[in-house]
């Protein structure tokens, strides 16, 4: 395989070169390593190298698994890499050296993939934009000047990019869908629990937040989530089963769905006309496959669901940040936490016990409305974000006027953390693109644990509307 060549192939077809001897998984490394040297500098995607780790296990006895020998990346967020360190992209919250692999690590170890670095996110990944005083901004691929969403944005930077075929990242209100959809990938959110959350998962206490990849193709997406969304021992939660690989459900017909769409945001507010054209082609591609297509909305009251979840989360995230205290030995000094964890932290703080499990009641009373309208629908299609990515600048998760942000969030992601609290999966595909060039996403939730209708729905849809041959200026 010629050098040039590496960014052309998904992470399956790079495995089965390693397998038929055509290249070997030195090789791919050395690729992966030339195009994060040639393009990190502009879009600060990875923020950690272990490059001559790397090299010692490419050139070491791989397992012989789906992805045996592809270069691989893990956000710096929560997740465990033995050796190295862990900032959450904090000035407090960070460690020098994990002492051991978090079980999501060795479980993409036992995949093949060679682990070679760490990429950016926000401070706790708190934002729908991956920037930090600790990290730096990350930017999108098909546009420097625009974010990579958040908060797994150095992640889908890195394989939009072509520097990796797949990368970690994680979700807890939209983390993984959000850069997807900013930088034109495939990205699932399994299923609560469907991933291992490991012995260090007090992050996912309240079930919101799960770990999966991005991808370019939705072929290796399943074929991921086939080699680490088994069973995990000692885990409080079982997974839905699945009935046989998710790799063979993306060439499998999707039969006829009835499928839900809808432009509802939280605010009411219209979306962007560009988002809401790509929404309604979408329907009318789904109707002329043949599926029952009708706009229809959640119609629930988003006011009370988030305000449950505002205290649900704040109360979490005091929680998380009294045992990094304890850890420490301190409380965060004024300038070791930013404005937006700040917030969170003594907002946490106020809230009492009672007013915390009000609101875990309140979401499962919410929960069920939501769970109830798949009783009707097969798959809810929505855009993943109100806009096409904006401006680094206009999301400035430093700025002193977080109402302002607030605000500025709030008419850019719309769709996303239902799915979270609701725990169902939800996938973005990059199903069309705005006049100027940035991806639009498109966001399909399907039934609790039903990953395999969406896989099948993907596989056709990759067909038919097809975006792989879609490359962004910074590439390969």
């Amino acid at each position: 395989m010629a050098i040039s060549d590496y960014a052309e192939h998904d992470g399956l077809a790079l495995a089965e070169l390693v397998r038929r001897k055509d290249v070997t998984p030195s090789e791919l490394l050395d690729a992966a390593i030339e195009r994060i040297e040639r393009h990190n500098g502009k879009l600060n995607a990875v923020v950690y190298q272990a490059f001559d780790e790397a090299r010692r296990a490419a050139a070491g006895d791989l397992p012989d698994g789906p992805f045996k020998g592809v270069p691989f990346l893990i956000k710096d967020l929560g997740v465990r890499v033995k050796g190295w360190p862990r900032t959450s992209g904090s000035h407090f919250a960070s460690v020098d050296a994990d002492e051991e692999d978090s079980e999501i690590t060795r479980r993409y170890r036992a995949a093949g993939v060679v682990l070679a670095g760490k990429t950016n996110t926000p401070e706790f990944g708190i934002p729908g934009v991956t920037t930090s005083a600790r990290l730096g901004p990350c930017r999108n691929p098909w546009n420097p000047d625009h974010i990579s969403g958040g908060s797994s944005g150095g992640a889908a930077s890195a394989v939009a990019a072509g520097m990796v075929p797949l990368a970690h990242a994680s979700d807890g209100l939209g983390s993984i869908r959000i850069p997807a959809a900013c930088c034109g990938l495939v990205g699932l959110k399994t299923t609560r629990d469907r991933n291992p959350n490991g012995a260090h998962d007090t992050d996912r206490v309240i079930g919101f937040s799960v770990d999966h990849v991005v991808s370019r193709t939705v072929r290796d997406s399943a074929a991921m989530l086939d080699a680490t969304g088994y069973p995990e021992a000692d885990s409080p939660y079982a997974p839905p089963p699945k009935e046989r690989p998710y790799l063979e459900e993306v060439s499998r017909s999707p039969g006829r769905l009835r499928i839900a769409w809808s432009s509802e945001t939280p605010s009411g507010n219209p979306i962007d006309p560009e988002v809401r054209a790509a929404l309604e082609h979408a329907a009318e591609t789904l109707s002329a496959l043949g599926h029952e297509v009708r706009e229809e909305g959640l119609g629930i009251d988003y006011r009370a669901l988030y305000r449950a979840q505002g205290l649900v989360s704040a109360a979490n995230f005091a929680a998380s940040i009294k045992r990094w205290v304890e850890l420490k030995g301190r409380e965060p000094g004024d300038t070791e936490i930013e404005g937006l964890a700040r917030r969170a932290y003594d907002a946490g703080k106020r809230i009492s016990g009672q007013d915390a499990l009000w609101g875990m009641q309140q979401l499962r009373l919410m929960t069920r409305q939501i769970l109830q309208r798949f009783s009707e629908w097969d798959v809810y299609l929505t855009p993943v974000m109100c806009t096409p990515a904006p401006r680094v600048d206009y999301l400035d998760t430093l700025t002193g006027d977080l109402r302002e942000f607030d605000r500025r969030q709030a008419a850019t992601f719309g769709f996303t953390p239902p799915f979270n609290m609701s725990g169902q999966p939800s996938l973005s595909l990059p199903l069309a693109w705005s006049a100027s060039g940035l991806p639009i996403g498109m966001m399909f939730t399907g039934r609790y644990g039903d990953e395999a209708t969406l896989f099948r729905l993907a596989g056709q849809l990759e067909k038919e509307m097809p975006w792989k041959q879609k490359r962004p200026p910074v590439w390969n």
